[in-house]
């Protein structure tokens, strides 16, 4: 199954972030986003970008329970399709299930659903980033599930367990919300029991699904079409770069197809080896920065470059800074919202 590499922004984002109580504009000048990104037409989001909106929304919202703001903000209109024709599902385990089908639509996430006869239990994995998930992504997650099944059934449904890699600073409201212990795991994990899994959805609507499954199911065939050879670059960079190794040669012989046929088919895919190259260094580049002590001329080293004033030139052209006055920008900001 392949990994979506862009994400389509849609409409209902603006709506929900305005719905929570925040400015849209502001939550993407702190994601180091576009500020038009929510008026263009066809706008979308690498993996990186998806987890960069986040870290935005956990900075606009401070001090404030981002999860649970969300809850309260959830409702039809703030839906995008895949999400929306989830509601129309006669019960939460056929939510889910078409969910888990549809969800590389929506994020950088891998959602696996597993039916059990005393209780459904979901897991989710994220990918695209060598970063730390936004803290705030995983028990939002487990918020939404809970407040989709609520929302479709009108009852309290609380989970039976949940877990995420990373536990909010305050535990309390999470666990009133959820009505179950907030426990660390690997990865996003939250099970209902079979009975609230199979209790009816009062939203359930078969005309609406089938008015949707067609265009959710030509997403993915488009998906599935797509080459995948720059998905694959990307991913031999990130695994050769803390090496030292970082040349096209090197990487078409991971690939195990010549040099000539890796560019062409780059070239096919709209984008050039070098670009990809960037892309991954300056991925690299703050997260070294920003989650370890590593200095500049380690991370230099880290991302293949020759010397360290090339690693500073390169950085400076990626975010018109410093590697040192980013990393102090980073603590700074980590300070003041935490």
């Amino acid at each position: 199954m392949k990994q979506a590499t862009r994400f389509a922004v849609q409409m209902s984002w603006k709506l929900l972030i305005l719905d929570m109580g925040y400015a849209p504009a502001d939550v993407l000048s702190l994601a180091r986003l576009p500020g038009d990104l929510f008026a263009r037409s066809g706008a979308s989001l690498s993996p990186s970008q998806y987890f960069d909106l986040w870290r935005g929304l956990e900075q606009a919202a401070g001090h404030d329970e981002l999860a649970l703001k969300l809850a309260q903000a959830m409702s039809v209109e703030a839906f995008d399709p895949a999400l929306f024709a989830c509601l129309c599902s006669p019960d939460l385990n056929t939510a889910l299930q078409r969910l888990a089908h549809y969800k590389r639509l929506i994020g950088p996430l891998h959602m696996a659903v597993d039916i059990r006869a005393d209780r459904t239990q979901v897991t989710l994995r994220c990918y695209g980033s060598t970063a730390p998930i936004p803290r705030s992504l995983g028990v939002s997650e487990l918020v939404f599930f809970t407040q989709l099944a609520r929302l479709a059934t009108r009852e309290r449904i609380e989970p039976l367990a949940a877990s995420v890699p990373d536990l909010p600073l305050k535990l309390a409201p999470y666990q009133a919300y959820l009505g179950c212990a907030l426990g660390a795991s690997e990865q996003i994990q939250i099970a209902f029991s079979a009975h609230d899994a199979r209790r009816p959805f009062l939203t359930d609507n078969m005309a609406m699904w089938a008015a949707f499954e067609p265009a959710l199911n030509s997403r993915l065939s488009e998906l599935d079409a797509q080459a995948s050879l720059r998905e694959r670059v990307r991913a031999v960079l990130l695994e050769t770069l803390p090496a030292g190794i970082s040349s096209i040669d090197a990487v078409a012989q991971r690939l195990a197809i010549s040099k000539r046929s890796l560019q062409r088919q780059l070239a096919d895919e709209s984008v050039g080896f070098q670009e990809l190259l960037s892309e991954v260094r300056h991925e690299l580049a703050r997260h070294y920065l920003s989650r370890t002590d590593i200095s500049a001329g380690e991370i230099s080293w880290l991302l293949g470059f020759q010397e360290s004033n090339s690693f500073i030139r390169a950085f400076r052209s990626w975010t018109g800074t410093t590697p040192a006055a980013y990393r102090q920008g980073r603590a700074g900001m980590d300070a003041q919202w935490h």
